[in-house]
């Protein structure tokens, strides 16, 4: 059953060194506040996986927190290089970096085989692509009914999944509204998760038609962060920052400037005030 905690309290207790970590969210609802504690709290030996790895798994990599990471797009969106991942794979700073590259599709059916306890997934994918010749973990199988051969992938299966969601109840039960990805997939997927939301409600009203409802028993800890998702978006909440997307680039494009920008905004920081303090200075800019 869920737990409602602080988010020091459930990266301590869910987060381990060596740990095969999934943080999903497509566009939007990315866990930015939870990535943030755990370089606080100096996580390491990660393998990380995400179907694109936005900017929190560059600045997990470029803390030395990843030891490798499984993804299927791995660029800043909108505007160009993750210079942090880029950087580990090109020159092995701060540290060499395993990576496993896969299409989109590959990945969502990786995380709906672990959902469903399955060893592996299969598709119709990687015709005429290049990726199995790289990818070990791309192999084929021949259906036994048709003869079709299909693509097979592993199942992913994390030892913790971190979303961000709209909101839960106090039975730790959570709502995700909008763009909802793989989010469901990466949770039931796992050993342990955890959930940040905007809110923490007494009822959770009637959802909107594309929307996804977790129950408590598959979700280790709820954590009640505002602003967890930025500078992504949480839809019905607070817009994408655009601007620090942007701003990224030439942040994350020199060792020293990243290092700079790490220690002041995340290491000297209490646990959510990143996430609190963007949000309203991205209202007040409106």
């Amino acid at each position: 059953m869920a737990k409602i905690c602080t988010l020091s309290e459930a990266i301590e207790e869910n987060v381990r060194d060596g740990d095969t970590l999934a943080m999903e969210g497509f566009t939007h609802l990315i866990p930015y506040a939870a990535g943030h504690e755990i370089i606080r709290q100096n996580r390491r030996e990660l393998f990380l996986v995400r179907m694109t790895p936005d900017l929190i798994y560059d600045q997990l990599i470029g803390v030395g927190a990843a030891r490798g990471m499984k993804f299927s797009w791995g660029g800043n969106p909108g505007v160009g290089s993750l210079h942090r991942f880029r950087d580990a794979v090109e020159n092995q700073w701060p540290r060499p970096l395993e990576i496993e590259e896969h299409s989109h599709a590959a990945m969502a059916n990786a995380y709906e085989a672990g959902a469903a306890n399955l060893p592996f997934a299969m598709l119709r994918g990687y015709i005429g692509a290049d990726l199995a010749k790289v990818n070990p973990n791309i192999k084929s199988v021949t259906c036994p009914f048709t003869g079709e051969v299909l693509a097979a992938v592993p199942a992913i299966r994390p030892d913790v999944s971190i979303i961000h969601a709209q909101r839960a109840d106090w039975q730790g039960n959570v709502l995700i509204e909008g763009i909802t990805g793989v989010q469901k997939e990466a949770v039931l997927a796992a050993s342990r998760s955890i959930v940040t939301v905007e809110e923490i409600v007494d009822e959770l009203n009637p959802p909107s038609p594309n929307a996804v409802v977790l129950p408590r028993w598959a979700i280790s800890a709820v954590v009640h962060v505002p602003g967890g998702a930025f500078p992504s978006y949480a839809h019905g909440y607070y817009a994408r920052s655009n601007a620090f997307y942007i701003a990224w680039d030439k942040i994350a494009r020199d060792r020293d400037s990243f290092t700079a920008w790490i220690k002041a905004n995340v290491l000297a920081g209490k646990p959510e005030d990143f996430a609190r303090h963007a949000v309203r200075r991205a209202a007040n800019a409106a």
